[in-house]
């Protein structure tokens, strides 16, 4: 699967940058060039990397992630990943990476939030 980047602006000057596939070894240079297209049109008040539709990331994506956090950082801007797709948040978690990009909670499609976990009733 191939991997397509949709960059939008919201009113309040937030960059959203929303990958679609897969980010692995052929793919993660493409959103390191999407953070850095943006950060050469200017300095966004904060970016956020909605990772909903990512399907794959391997370690070259997360690594990909991380290299564009910090040269958003050295620029003065937050990036933040929103919305990870269920794989995307394990991935992160598993490598200790969720705090570094705001610690957000995985997307669940068709629901608002969260599904609330049954109690054991211990």
């Amino acid at each position: 699967m191939s991997l397509s980047i949709v960059t939008s602006v919201s009113p309040d000057g937030v960059v959203e940058i929303a990958p679609r596939g897969e980010i692995d070894v052929d793919t993660a240079h493409e959103v390191r060039e999407a953070i850095a297209a943006v950060l050469t049109k200017g300095r966004p008040g904060r970016i956020e990397l909605n990772m909903r539709l990512v399907t794959f990331i391997d370690s070259v994506g997360i690594s990909a992630m991380v290299a564009g956090f910090q040269t958003a950082e050295v620029s003065g801007v937050k990036l933040l990943v929103t919305e990870p797709s269920r794989f995307v948040h394990r991935q992160l978690w598993v490598t200790g990476l969720l705090g570094l990009f705001g610690a957000p909670e995985p997307y669940f499609a068709g629901t608002a939030q969260a599904p609330e976990v049954p109690s054991t009733g211990v």
